[in-house]
């Protein structure tokens, strides 16, 4: 059964078709964030055709994508190399297979918006289908609106970077979406040409999942580690583990939550090196509530991270990523640290000693009195955006 009613002309003429297209190449932030937003849409009666360039996911479950391309990821966090499913490095037959394939999606579906997730903010490996995908739409007869959604903070750049990005959002795109609250971080913060966006440029709110009201028998006075997608997590982790009998909450339970892209061979010697008194698994769909009831929170600090961070209100220490010069989390984290909310350590002082350290100091402080009240509704405003900005379009 299709996900989409009819594609008539009278349809057409009610409703907006959108072409969603999102890629993930490590972590599925950016799919969790997609996935909430297709929803959002769908609930407000528009037809959306999800593409799915990255390795399919879980978090895909409750919005699955019309359209998957062939799968490929980055080979590891350098993003320097990039691979198809089965993790054979690609060549440019192959681009020219997929790009072909994204084309041809298009062209049959005729959308009246474009969405692209996070480019020319990033994801500069897949401009081999990006580029000619962005003339394709600039050429079209009947244009379609061009959208680019994008998280609170991005990469740092170089100068000649950010001027480019910004001609290419002058020049092929009509609005950015901003999935972020001015009142805790500024976008221009991580992007410096925001203000010469003028009136492109919209704040939603957070993209955040609804907090759930129900209550969990799980995490009570527990240390709960945890790594998002996966990863990049594994050292913080493996950190977690040997950090437990340095830290004065050694006789607590401690639970290391590893994600899905944590590979099986990994996840065998994390449960291996864990002594009595830890717990390892794979992420919990009851994640949220154990925030809630947990002593402790170890983490990184990543979108999603941060909105559960600030909702539950619970002690955290927050090692943000840093590989291969990555600024995003690093700047997410000061903020949390600016509003006391966490204890930061920094990726290149992660020690198992550091970490127990700062997990001391962490527990021995009060839960955070004085939470940011992020504007969380950034799913059903970025939705209401996009049907506006089509009607206004369609009547004029």
């Amino acid at each position: 059964m299709s996900l989409h009613p009819d594609n008539t002309r009278e349809n057409r003429l009610r409703r907006p078709c959108v072409f969603f297209y999102v890629q993930h190449l490590l972590g599925t932030g950016h799919v969790k964030r997609a996935a909430l937003l297709t929803n959002a849409m769908r609930k407000m009666g528009m037809d959306v055709h999800m593409v799915n360039g990255g390795i399919p996911t879980t978090d895909l479950h409750k919005a699955p994508p019309e359209i998957q391309l062939p799968p490929l990821r980055a080979k590891d966090q350098s993003f320097k190399i990039l691979v198809n499913g089965g993790g054979r490095e690609i060549d440019a037959q192959w681009k020219e297979q997929r790009c072909r394939i994204l084309l041809d999606h298009y062209r049959r579906v005729e959308p009246d918006v474009v969405v692209i997730e996070t480019y020319p903010f990033g994801r500069r490996q897949l401009r081999f289908e990006l580029v000619p995908f962005l003339e394709e739409i600039h050429s079209s007869t009947k244009r379609p609106i061009v959208v680019c959604s994008v998280r609170d903070i991005v990469q740092a750049r170089s100068r000649t970077r950010l001027v480019e990005t910004r001609d290419i959002l002058r020049t092929r795109f009509d609005h950015i979406l901003v999935h972020g609250d001015p009142a805790f971080v500024q976008f221009d913060e991580s992007y410096p040409c925001a203000e010469q966006m003028g009136q492109q440029l919209h704040y939603t709110g957070y993209v955040a999942t609804p907090w759930p009201p129900a209550d969990s028998p799980h995490g009570h006075n527990e240390v709960l580690v945890s790594g998002g997608g996966g990863a990049v997590s594994t050292a913080l982790l493996a950190a977690a583990i040997k950090a437990r009998p340095l830290s004065r909450l050694r006789a607590s339970r401690w639970r290391v939550l590893a994600g899905p892209n944590v590979p099986e061979r990994v996840f065998d010697t994390l449960k291996k090196d864990a002594g009595d008194g830890v717990i390892i698994e794979r992420n919990r769909d009851d994640f949220a509530a154990m925030l809630r009831n947990c002593t402790l929170s170890v983490s990184q600090c990543g979108y999603n991270t941060v909105i559960d961070l600030i909702q539950s209100a619970v002690r955290s220490v927050v090692v943000p990523f840093a590989g291969a010069g990555e600024t995003e989390q690093s700047l997410r984290a000061r903020k949390l640290a600016l509003h006391g909310i966490a204890e930061v350590l920094t990726e290149g002082a992660l020690t198992p000693g550091a970490l127990a350290g700062a997990i001391d100091r962490c527990s021995a402080q009060p839960h955070p009195q004085h939470r940011p009240t992020l504007d969380l509704d950034g799913a059903s405003r970025s939705a209401q955006f996009v049907l506006d900005c089509w009607q206004r379009h369609t009547h004029g």
